[in-house]
């Protein structure tokens, strides 16, 4: 049975691209490591990313094995965990930060099961939306995808490049607030170019889901997040924005408010 959170909960992502795309805008969606640089910083980062123009925020649950992370994201994780930032710190602080924008939950799944059965539902009350589980592809485990999928937040789903357009589509099926397209294969992190077939992947996904596409992994500059703005509906920045913010919240918020430029001059 689907949670009683689940008619309202996950409706702020939909609502937000549907304005997005009345206005003919782009979504930017920031990410930042639950804890980083520090709890209180990070409730100082996550309110003026909002103030800066971030449409949704993909709040990490730090966690100890981030295989798909680069080195940034993985740093940030390991000091997030240092100040002691697990799940149910995850969410206190969401609940402390108190945002106007959706809330998306970026976690492997381990966290989310030792959590307990009812961590959906208090993610929901903290103030989250939406939850991508990066490692749980479709088809992997139907009773935690029927749990998940079953809850109050909506759940983002991601493909590779490299998926077929039949397995996109099922993907989309089972997914909802957005889809995540990886841009390139491998870890997250900072990248000097956009691939080359990037345009035909985001087609090939288009013609598969009616879901609005978020593109991330490897942009973290204003020309980069142009480029991606004129494929697809949103633009995903983690790893440039974890490291700004690792030298301070003002530069993170620096970035950010360029970021923001660049998709609105599109």
């Amino acid at each position: 049975m689907a949670s009683e959170l689940a008619t309202t909960s996950s409706e702020p992502i939909a609502r937000r691209f549907g304005e997005l795309r009345e206005r003919g805008r782009r979504a930017l969606v920031c990410y930042a490591t639950a804890g980083h640089p520090d709890p209180a910083r990070f409730v100082e980062l996550a309110r003026g990313l909002e103030e800066a123009g971030a449409d949704v925020l993909e709040v990490g649950v730090p966690f100890s094995d981030p295989m798909a992370d680069g080195p940034i994201i993985q740093g940030s994780s390991q000091r997030a965990l240092s100040h002691g930032v697990d799940f149910a710190r995850t969410l206190a602080l969401v609940a402390e930060c108190r945002l106007g924008i959706p809330v998306v939950l970026f976690t492997y799944l381990n966290p989310l099961i030792a959590a307990g059965p009812g961590a959906l539902d208090r993610a929901a009350r903290a103030g989250a939306h939406g939850v991508l589980v990066t490692d749980l592809p479709v088809g992997a485990d139907p009773a935690r995808e029927a749990w998940i999928g079953g809850g109050p937040l909506a759940f983002v789903r991601l493909v590779a490049p490299t998926t077929p357009p039949a397995r996109m589509a099922e993907i989309a099926r089972h997914g909802g607030g957005f889809v995540y397209l990886i841009s390139r294969l491998g870890v997250t992190g900072v990248r000097d170019d956009l691939p080359p077939d990037l345009p035909r992947t985001v087609q090939r996904l288009r013609d598969a889901t009616t879901l609005p596409i978020c593109v991330g992994f490897g942009i973290s500059r204003p020309e980069q997040a142009a480029a991606v703005g004129r494929l697809a509906d949103g633009v995903v920045v983690g790893s440039a924005l974890v490291r700004a913010a690792g030298e301070s919240v003002a530069d993170a918020l620096t970035l950010t408010r360029a970021l923001r430029g660049a998709l609105d001059d599109i």
